[in-house]
C-alpha cells in the first residue's frame, strides 16, 4: 500500500460516515435532491447501515459539481453526460471545456433571440395604437398572412 492509505486523515475522508441530512446541511441542499440525484443515476447508491444511507465525503464534490454546473446553466442530461459521456481517461477539463462551449453557443443563441424579441417589443410600444384586443388580432393575422415568409412581428395598423 501506498503512504496516502495509511494516513488516518485520508481514511477518515473516505469513510461512509455522513447521514443525508448531515451531506445537505454541507452542501446546502434538501435530502429529496440528493436522493433524485441518486435516482437518476448522478451519485451512486451509497451503502446503507441500518438502513440510513451513508456517505463518504466524495459525494460532498460530486454535489459541489452538480451545483456548479445548476448555476451555469447546465441540464441535468448535460450534467450526466459531463460524468458519464466520456471515456473514462478524458481529463476533467477537457470535459468541462468540450461541454462549455456548447453552452456557450446555446448563450449566444439566446442572446441573439432575446435582441431580436427585445427590438419587435421596442417597436410593437411604438406603432401599436389598437383600440381593442380583436383589432390588434385582426391586424396581427392579416399581417401573418402578408408576411407568412419573413419572421417579422406583426402589428395592427392605425385605425
Amino acid at each position: 500500500m501506498g503512504g496516502a492509505n495509511r494516513n488516518p486523515a485520508f481514511y477518515n475522508e473516505l469513510v461512509a460516515e455522513l447521514t443525508i441530512s448531515e451531506v445537505a446541511r454541507q452542501i446546502g441542499l434538501q435530502a429529496s435532491a440528493i436522493r433524485y440525484y441518486e435516482q437518476i443515476g448522478l451519485l451512486p447508491h451509497p451503502p446503507r447501515v441500518s438502513g440510513q444511507r451513508r456517505y463518504d465525503s466524495t459525494v460532498l464534490y460530486r454535489l459541489a459539481i452538480i451545483q456548479r454546473a445548476r448555476q451555469l446553466g447546465f441540464a441535468l442530461a448535460e450534467i450526466r453526460q459531463l460524468f458519464f459521456g466520456f471515456r473514462k481517461v478524458t481529463r476533467a477539463s477537457e470535459r468541462w471545456q468540450k461541454l462549455s462551449l456548447r453552452k456557450l453557443a446555446e448563450l449566444d443563441a439566446l442572446r441573439d433571440d432575446l435582441r431580436t424579441v427585445r427590438g419587435l417589443l421596442k417597436k410593437m410600444m411604438r406603432h401599436c395604437h389598437c383600440e381593442t384586443l380583436d383589432q390588434c388580432g385582426k391586424g396581427i393575422f392579416q399581417s401573418r398572412r402578408r408576411n407568412s415568409a419573413t419572421k417579422s412581428f406583426p402589428f395592427a395598423s392605425r385605425r
